[in-house]
């Protein structure tokens, strides 16, 4: 299979989430395609084929994650670092979907495992734990930690939700590459949560479906709508849409935020960075552009520090 076609790469500059609810309000899932949030990962961070297939699934459970969140001003953060070359990988999406992310070692490619796929989990690691801060802006942020189980990211989400959050969850996530060129294909998942409406012979029948149906991207290969996703996961079961999201790839970073992070360096430590004979230069994980501050700025940051 080939990467992106232009003409695709225009019709996906917004990738978009539905969430649909059971009618009888035992189950709630959430599909998403992610296409081009991780075509941008991608050429933003200069990935490999398997460090494109590890932060795209990471990008598209934090994108479903943050639809989940209650309140508008909301953020999550997940965190993964399982000991493996990537280092830690991390994303981070509002209440809308809205995401971003980086990895530590974005260059970092290993052999096909056996069966011909990436080896996300070998890259990944399964020394290490995964980290999800809730932040809603108000008081101090919720944080909840389980260990890493496979380091293929869908299998640590679903660990997290039942270990930390005690909620029956099925996680799906899919990234497709092109073997040859390392383009990416397709990118994509689902998120299935009971509801404290759900019995057990509903988690039984949505076990069975999950057991049966293709993959994230074969699925997406096919042509099938979220929708269509949605109503195979849950098959079997009346479901109704409640809501929908387009999603893009965005930082929030500005020269302001880094200003502000630098006041927590304290006065002796900006002055020494303003000390040097060159401009100092911050540079966003998540976006990679560039903030330089001059001697003179920093030297202003310093005094506002000595003024607290």
């Amino acid at each position: 299979m080939k990467g992106l076609s232009l003409q695709q790469k225009e019709e996906n500059k917004m990738d978009r989430i539905i969430r649909c609810i059971t009618n009888d309000g035992a189950l709630m899932v959430c599909a998403i395609n992610s296409t081009e949030i991780a075509y941008k990962a991608q050429k933003l961070h200069g990935l490999t084929k398997t460090s494109t297939a590890a932060l795209g699934r990471l990008l598209s459970a934090a994108s479903m994650m943050g639809t989940m969140l209650k309140s508008k001003d909301s953020s999550i953060t997940v965190k993964i670092n399982g000991g493996g070359p990537l280092g830690t990988l991390a994303a981070v999406s509002d209440s809308a979907g809205n995401v971003k992310g980086y990895v530590d070692n974005p260059r970092v490619e290993l052999p096909l495992k056996s069966n011909g796929k990436l080896d996300v989990g070998g890259a990944v690691g399964i020394d290490g734990r995964v980290a999800v801060i809730r932040d809603t802006g108000i008081g101090d942020p919720y944080i909840g930690q389980v260990e890493i189980t496979t380091g293929e990211i869908a299998e640590d989400i679903t660990a997290y939700y039942a270990l930390s959050e005690q909620t029956p969850t099925i996680c799906a996530l899919g990234v497709l590459v092109d073997k040859v060129s390392g383009e990416l294909i397709l990118s994509g998942g689902l998120l299935i949560q009971a509801l404290p409406g759900a019995t057990d012979s509903d988690l039984i029948k949505l076990e069975e479906n999950f057991a049966n149906i293709d993959s994230v991207t074969t699925m997406l290969a096919k042509g099938f709508s979220l929708e269509d996703m949605c109503k195979i996961a849950l098959n079997g079961f009346a479901v109704e849409k409640l809501d929908e999201f387009n999603v893009n790839y965005a930082c929030n970073c500005s020269k302001e935020r880094y200003e502000r992070a630098m006041l927590t360096l304290g006065e002796e430590e900006i002055l020494s960075l303003a000390s040097s004979d060159d401009e100092t230069e911050a540079i966003c994980h998540y976006c990679n552009k560039k903030y330089v501050f001059s001697k003179e700025e920093l030297i202003e940051l310093s005094k506002l520090c000595s003024k607290k």
